[in-house]
């Protein structure tokens, strides 16, 4: 799971994201978002960790 996804999916649930210590300020290659398998698998693992 790249962790992109995690991250939009994070967002899209309205959940605080930090600013990262690595950031770029332009993308190499235009971000691809997640599958909806994929956001499904990503948000069964935060109901499981009790992030959400």
């Amino acid at each position: 799971m790249h962790t992109a996804y995690i991250a939009e999916v994070k967002r899209s649930l309205g959940l605080t994201m930090y600013d990262a210590p690595n950031m770029v300020e332009e993308l190499k290659q235009p971000r691809k978002h997640p599958t909806k398998e994929t956001m499904e698998a990503i948000m069964d693992a935060l109901k499981h960790f009790e992030v959400i």
